[in-house]
């Protein structure tokens, strides 16, 4: 996923900002760097975070929920979001500590857990490629299921060489304006938007989460349009979270959002058509939970990030036997 550039520079071509990278210097992720005129990545195989997590944490609702998930993360990141949660593993970090952990380990690992799925995840995937493209493939050799959780920067060409092999995504969408992501991510929505038309062209299962920031992204014209692109281009169907904000990194100034602000988000989406809908990032609230749309009966209740009841019969309501958009387990 590179190719030579002007001089001694390579371009990288995994995620959106296709960076030009000249001889010894990294590309805006910090992890694939220009060693004698080839693209190197340097985390290949190492390590920063992995253990195994319910499904509903990353957060999936309707990807074989119920089940344990092997989470693997390393470092880096090609966005430079101001308020990242993960601030420590993908802006300010260090390759020191680093585990080594190949790709062929992660099934045995995953067996290791009784997980049912392997998840990259904490840190941006997109960059890991090499990495997870590996595991991937292992991993539905041994009969798991794949997901990325990820800022959707991933490039057509990245994402279409991975899909064969990558079952779900959960995108971030961070905003719905392009004011936002220049000044808060360096990097532009369009791109973002695009993976998820992609994504469901290819085949690969998504669900979405848009954190909502006081003052920053909670207008709600903007979150209105947000779920029509969802329910026009996606699908009305596509599940959605709505996340809490907690001040964190370098935008501590700005306050928790309030419950009443996700609900009038989650009032807003539901309102534009969207079947599921969803609050998390909180305590506990009825929001997490799934209904029908059809006959509206509580098929799914959750509490904090675990499914805490399952009445769904093959991924459909057992009341009038509406379809769920449930990914079922294999």
């Amino acid at each position: 996923m590179w190719s030579p550039a002007e001089g001694k520079s390579v371009k990288c071509h995994l995620c959106a900002h296709r960076c030009s990278i000249a001889p010894g210097k990294t590309g805006i992720c910090g992890v694939r760097k220009n060693s004698s005129g080839k693209l190197e990545p340097l985390t290949y195989g190492k390590v920063s975070s992995i253990g195994p997590d319910p499904i509903e944490k990353k957060p999936f609702n309707h990807f074989i929920p119920g089940t344990s998930v092997l989470s693997v993360g390393s470092v880096g990141c090609n966005f430079r979001c101001d308020f990242c949660q993960n601030w420590t593993i993908s802006q300010e970090f260090t390759m020191r500590g680093l585990r080594s952990v190949e790709p062929e380990e992660l099934p045995r690992m995953a067996a290791g857990y009784n997980c049912r799925s392997i998840s990259w995840t904490y840190n941006e995937p997109t960059i890991w490629f090499e990495y997870t493209l590996d595991g991937a493939k292992m991993a539905h050799d041994a009969g798991l299921r794949t997901s990325y959780v990820t800022n959707g920067y991933i490039t057509e060409e990245a994402l279409k060489e991975i899909a064969p092999n990558l079952d779900a995504m959960n995108i971030d969408v961070k905003a719905f304006t392009d004011d936002f992501y220049r000044r808060r991510s360096k990097a532009k929505l369009q791109p973002v938007l695009d993976t998820c038309e992609l994504a469901v062209k290819l085949g690969i299962f998504i669900e979405l989460t848009y954190l909502v920031i006081p003052g920053q992204n909670d207008n709600p014209e903007e979150i209105r349009r947000f779920a029509q692109w969802v329910r026009d281009s996606l699908g009305l169907e596509t599940p959605v979270h709505f996340s809490r904000f907690h001040p964190d990194y370098n935008l501590r100034m700005a306050k928790s959002t309030p419950i009443e602000t996700l609900r009038l988000a989650h009032s807003i989406a539901k309102e534009e058509g969207l079947t599921f809908v969803y609050i998390g990032n909180v305590p506990h609230c009825d929001e997490e939970n799934t209904y029908c749309p059809k006959c509206g009966k509580m098929v799914m209740e959750r509490y904090g990030l675990r499914l805490v009841t399952n009445k769904a019969k093959e991924g459909k309501c057992p009341e009038c036997g509406e379809n769920l958009n449930i990914i079922l387990d294999v």
